[in-house]
Order: C-alpha cells, then structure tokens, then sequence
C-alpha cells in the first residue's frame, strides 16, 4: 500500500477506500495492552530520568477566554525555568497559546530555546471556512509561532468527507510554511478505535507533521489505548511512506505516574527513536508541577508540596 498523495487525495473514494483498508483495531487487545504496558514500575535512576525527559516535552499550555498578556508571560518564565530554586531542572519543549497572544509568547521566549505554539483553525470546535482556518493560521505563523495546533473537522470526518478533511489539513499545513503542523483528532468525539486510526493515517497523508489526541475540551482525552492506536499509526505509516511523524496525547495528562506510562508506552511500542521532544510531546497544564515534586523528591527525600511551585 503505497499510492501517491495524487493518487490517495484523486477523490473521497479513493481516501476511503484506503482509510478503510487499514487493519482493524481490536478493541480488546489495545485496552488490555495499554492496561499492561500502565502496570511497568520505574525505581530510582531510571525514575529520575524519565521525570527529565517528561518535562522536556510537556507543551505547557494555557488556553482558556480569561487569558491575559500577564498569565502567558508567568507562564513562559515558568516553560524556561520550572523551579527558579533549581537551575538544574530542564526547559519544557513549548509553550501554547491562543494566536492573539502568540507575540507575547514570542517576546517572553526570545533566546530560550523554548518553542511558541499556537491553536488554530476555530479551536477547539473547528467549526468555520476554510478561508478563516487558513487566516488564523497565517496571522499565528506572521506574529512568530513556530507549531500549530489545528483541529480537524470532526463532522466531516465522521460523515465520511475525507476529501474535505484532507484538503484542509493541507491547506493549513501550507499555510504554515515552515511551522510545524500538530492535527488534532479530538479522539473522544471518534467513537472507535478504527477511527482514530483512519483519522491519524488522514492527517498524516495531508501533510501533518504531528497526531495529537485532544483540544482537551473534551472527554474522555489522552487515554492509553488511544495513544497506543496513534502510535501503531505512526510506526506503521513510517514503514509504508518512510516519513516519521510525531505523537502528541493531551488532556488528562495530570501527574508524573501519567507521564511515565506514556513515556513506557512509546518506547514498548515505537522505540526509543521517539522518545525525543522532537517527536513526543505531552500537553498539559498541570503535570508539570507534579513532574517538580516528584523529581525534588527523588533528590531531596521529601515532597516540596504544591504550594511551592506556581500555579499554571
């Protein structure tokens, strides 16, 4: 199975037919295996390491309609330096954030090495034109977002309109120029496991450089099993076309033991070739404090507590 973009994208028949061809999830097996590989316990050295590792790919993430210019520039301070008592402590992968708020972003990281993301493409419903998913696309990009988080039109999607949903994702993924392009499933809205496969070969077959669970909007979010099935999709999809994607859970990701199961999850099922932010990141904004705890735990013999690391 190895058909040109031409070809895949000729028709919605055709996307179909493809879509549909793609071996079956079982159900069962995926939630027994995600359940087992959640069971794996990780002592001392090992801990210490993957709590690291999780914080260099958290997306720390503010997105809601009571955001200041104030709140995103505490929390860039916080994605450069997550405990300003341990300079040892290493940066998060990105920041993200709505795009009107995308140059304060852009100001507070300036030098970092920290990324700025941004939603796009009328988050988290997906419901507008075209014309204003590419818009909102264009102006994040012009104001300096390095990643875009689009959402995929789920409607669509689920009334078998594949063609309308790839020609949008590759839409986006142009306007993106060279900003890397995260597309969101919205995995609670897909019913079923082929789905979220079918969705996840669509996104990548449009050009999407990154799968990603959830707007975490909505529930259930970044479960294991459908982060399993993601990842299945992209190891699969790398060894059909030989272009390796990214995977990005978010959503209910909330405390270090969450982490680390993902972080089992990808290399169980994947390899260690993805755990790298550059390829696995963790959205959340909440994790990240109990990411600190635990670690200052694991050095010190004793919990800090949450009230002291700031609140996101």
């Amino acid at each position: 199975m190895t058909p040109s973009l031409a070809d895949v994208a000729s028709s919605n028949v055709a996307l179909r037919n493809l879509l549909h061809g793609l071996p079956g999830v079982d159900r069962v097996g995926a939630d027994q295996r995600a359940a087992t590989l959640g069971t794996r316990s990780i002592k001392t050295t090992s801990k210490a390491l993957a709590i690291d590792l999780a914080i260099r790919m958290v997306d720390l993430t503010t997105l809601e309609g009571a955001d200041t210019p104030g709140k995103v520039r505490a929390m860039c301070a916080k994605a450069v330096r997550p405990d300003p008592g341990d300079p040892s402590v290493p940066k998060v992968a990105a920041v993200c954030v709505y795009p009107d708020l995308v140059p304060r972003a852009v100001e507070a990281l300036a030098g970092s090495g920290v990324r700025v993301a941004s939603v796009a493409t009328a988050f988290p419903s997906g419901r507008s034109s075209l014309d204003v998913k590419v818009a909102e696309t264009a102006f994040a990009v012009a104001a300096g977002a390095d990643e875009i988080d689009m959402v995929i039109d789920r409607g669509a999607f689920l009334s078998g309109d594949y063609l309308k949903v790839f020609e949008e994702i590759a839409a986006v993924k142009a306007a993106c120029g060279t900003a890397h392009l995260k597309v969101i499933l919205e995995t609670g809205e897909l019913v079923t496991y082929d789905n979220v496969r079918r969705a996840a070969w669509l996104a990548m077959l449009a050009g999407g450089d990154f799968v990603k669970t959830s707007t975490g909007k909505v529930q259930p979010a970044a479960t294991l099993p459908v982060t399993l099935v993601m990842l299945e999709a992209v190891r699969d999809f790398l060894a059909v076309t030989g272009r390796k994607v990214g995977v990005k859970p978010a959503g209910g990701i909330k405390t270090t033991k969450d982490a680390i199961k993902m972080l089992v999850l990808v290399n169980e099922t994947v390899g260690d070739g993805w755990l790298d932010p550059a390829w696995f990141r963790l959205g959340a904004s909440s994790v990240l404090n109990d990411l600190l705890m635990q670690r200052q735990k694991l050095a010190t013999g004793r919990y800090a507590g949450p009230d002291y690391f700031t609140l996101d």
